[in-house]
């Protein structure tokens, strides 16, 4: 079980909130979240309320100030946030280069740092999580922007929580090491 404390201002001030579950909308506690201390577990947090918008994944730790956490490229406040269960057990993913389960089709149990290297694929527009929760990276070797994905059918990018194009390169399971 996870346990994330979100405070309204920098450094760990202002009103707390903390929870050990989902939270789709922050901003029914909190004005604002600029700062969070995970003291158990993994999240994945986001700038925009219902799981949406730009991600990072926070695990045991202190995030006094959310730009060292969630990037320049990202908003200041945290919106929303998803826990992440431990998963003991096998990893498995079908990866495929178009949506809705089309084209070329790859099933993976491992981490792999370029899709284009290992799997000869320039794109990954679908996917089926069967066993673990993984991340998908928008560039080679774990870098750029990440999208979390729990068990379940991708049949688009809307499917996985994004409402414009991105381009998968990598992906990497999330162990039970939170």
């Amino acid at each position: 079980m996870g346990r994330i404390i979100f405070y309204e201002d920098k450094n760990f001030q202002g009103r707390s909130y903390e929870t050990s579950s989902d939270c789709a909308e922050l901003t029914s506690y909190l004005s604002r979240c600029n700062s969070c201390r995970v003291e158990s577990g993994c999240f994945m947090v986001y700038e925009r309320p219902n799981f949406m918008g730009h991600q990072m994944l926070a695990r045991r730790g202190e995030y006094p100030d959310n730009q060292r956490l969630m990037g320049m490229s990202m908003s200041d406040c945290i919106r929303s946030c998803r826990m992440i269960p431990m998963h003991r057990g096998p990893f498995r993913m079908r990866i495929y280069e178009r949506e809705n389960f089309g084209g070329q089709m790859h099933e993976v149990s491992d981490d792999c740092d370029s899709f284009v290297d290992r799997y000869h694929m320039s794109d990954i527009q679908s996917c089926h999580v069967m066993d673990g929760h993984w991340l998908m990276y928008e560039q080679p070797h774990y870098r750029g922007r990440m999208v979390y994905l729990r068990p379940g059918e991708y049949r688009s990018y809307r499917d996985m929580g994004m409402s414009s194009m991105l381009r998968f390169s990598s992906m990497r399971r999330i162990m039970d090491t939170c």
